[in-house]
Order: structure tokens, then C-alpha cells, then sequence
């Protein structure tokens, strides 16, 4: 089988390299804290001293890593991966990038030889454990028959945007748009509580009504009950991918005032609790109970 280097174990990529294992492929893995590969490296992953010892002979590099500085120092530091990559080898940047940094990327490892793909995710970490992924691509039609068979374990679904980056802009649109509505049913579940309304109705009419969406639904009863059982994005992920977004949109657009409004309500929402559940957003914008007016 095939030789994949799985770079990043995260939430997310913990599962995702479970899944080339779950398919038979021959699996590098490598992750800031080898804690993470443990049960992986049971399994039969190799464990990789480095980004660059990693990618030596592999197929296929994959990577699922928290922004630009954290992508740039796995793929081009002097241990990184890009520096034993031989040429031809897939480049699969499944984290979720800046577009000015998936486009330097793509510059800079394509001069090396590499077919760079970005490939962020969309699905919950139980998602990337199942391979039920859905897989926003921006890629060369070529490059992406050549990246499929690595592709297929860890999504179900695949949406080709276009050329490299466009995987990005989808991706920054999904998250920038899921920041706005979390932001706004924070407020207005706020708003709710300190009216006195009947929280557990509310959850369950926001959540059936006109304005339910996926995030409305998966976050209303949550917030309303302040249960953050299951964490599954932090405030700080999505207020990255959120200011990716906005500097995307301010470069094409003549203004984003409610894009702008939903980072600002998210860099509250990650000095608060950054490694904690977006949800936890509720605390700050409605009093506890029973405070003053």
C-alpha cells in the first residue's frame, strides 16, 4: 500500500490519520506531543521524529495543523517536511488557511517539485474519525485524479472549487458565516434570559423555526443550558478562520461591517476562553442569573 506521512493530531487529525490506518495504508504520523500518536502508533502508525523524517518516501503528505505559522513550520523549516519530499509527491494542506498563505504555498512547493492541493475539511472530529468528511478542494483537475485515492478515507464527499485556493475561500465563507450566526444566537439568547423567557422553549423554537441552521440547532440548547459536554471548535480556531475570512473579504470588497462585527465578538469570546468551546460565547453576553440590572 501506499506510504502516508500524517502531520498534526489534533481534534480533527487524530481521526483522519486513524482512517489511512483503517484503510491499509502505510502511515508516518508526527505531532508536537507524541501523547497524541500513542494509541495510533499501537495500531501500527510509525513515529516520525520530525515534519522531514515524516514525508522520507512517502506518497503522500498530509497535514492538519492550526493556521499559517503552525502549516509554514511543519511544511518549510529546515526539519519541515518539503525538505525530503521528492518531487511529485502530494502536498494535501487539509488546515484551514489563510488564502494569501495557501497561494505562497503553492508557489513555493510547486518550485520544488510538489503537487500542493488544499483540501480543508468541512465535519466534527466524530466525522474525521468515521471518514465522513466533506472535502473542500481547490486543486488542478490532473492533480486532484492523481490525490484521490488519498482523499477517500477521509471523506465522503468531495467539492472542487477550482484551482489552488479556492478549496480556502469556500472554507474561510463556511466559517466566517457559522462565527456570524453563533455570534448573533449568543445575543439573542441573552436577550431571552435576561427577559425571562422560558429558556428550554426558546431552545426548542429557535432550533424548529424560521432561523434554524445546523449551528442554531447544535449550539441553542447547549448555550441555553451553558452544557459544553463534547467540545467540539474552540473560540480561538474559529476567531483564526473568522479574521482569515475578513482579510479575504476586505480585499474584495468595500465593506464587511457584520463580517467584522463577528471577530470582534470573537477575540471577546477567545480572551474569555480560548481552548474551550465557541458556546461558552453566551457567558460573556448574558449576565448570570439573578445579577443586578
Amino acid at each position: 500500500m501506499p506510504r502516508v506521512a500524517f502531520i498534526g493530531l489534533g481534534r480533527m487529525g487524530h481521526g483522519m490519520a486513524g482512517r489511512y490506518l483503517d484503510a491499509g495504508f502505510r502511515v508516518a504520523v508526527w505531532n508536537r506531543s507524541k501523547a497524541k500518536a500513542d494509541d495510533l502508533i499501537a495500531r501500527g502508525a510509525q513515529w516520525a521524529t520530525s515534519p522531514e523524517d515524516a514525508a522520507i518516501d512517502a506518497d503522500a503528505v498530509v497535514t492538519m495543523v492550526a493556521d499559517d505559522e503552525a502549516s509554514r513550520e511543519v511544511w518549510l523549516t529546515r526539519d519541515g517536511a518539503a525538505a525530503t519530499m521528492k518531487a511529485g509527491t502530494l502536498a494535501i494542506e487539509c488546515s484551514t488557511v489563510s488564502h494569501a498563505h495557501a497561494l505562497a504555498m503553492a508557489r513555493e512547493l510547486r518550485s520544488r517539485g510538489l503537487i500542493y492541493i488544499d483540501c480543508p475539511v468541512t465535519g466534527l472530529p466524530e466525522t474525521a474519525a468515521t471518514g465522513k468528511l466533506t472535502l473542500l478542494v481547490g486543486a488542478d483537475p490532473a492533480d486532484l485524479r492523481k490525490a484521490q485515492p488519498y482523499l477517500a478515507p477521509i471523506g465522503s464527499a468531495i467539492r472542487h472549487f477550482g484551482a489552488v485556493g479556492s478549496g480556502t475561500v469556500f472554507k474561510l465563507i463556511n466559517n466566517l458565516m457559522g462565527a456570524v450566526q453563533i455570534a448573533s444566537l449568543a445575543e439573542g439568547l441573552a436577550i431571552a434570559e435576561q427577559s425571562g423567557l422560558d429558556m428550554k422553549l426558546v431552545a426548542e423554537a429557535l432550533s424548529t423555526g424560521a432561523v434554524a441552521s445546523p449551528q442554531v440547532i447544535r449550539h441553542s440548547g447547549r448555550m441555553a443550558t451553558r452544557d459544553f459536554s463534547g467540545a467540539s471548535f474552540t473560540a480561538a480556531l474559529r476567531h483564526k478562520d473568522a479574521a482569515y475570512a475578513v482579510a479575504l473579504a476586505e480585499r474584495l470588497l468595500p465593506g464587511v461591517p457584520v463580517s467584522r462585527a463577528a471577530v470582534e465578538a470573537y477575540a471577546k469570546a477567545k480572551a474569555h476562553a480560548p481552548d474551550d468551546d465557541e458556546g461558552k460565547m453566551i457567558e460573556i453576553v448574558s449576565r448570570p442569573k439573578g445579577a443586578g440590572k
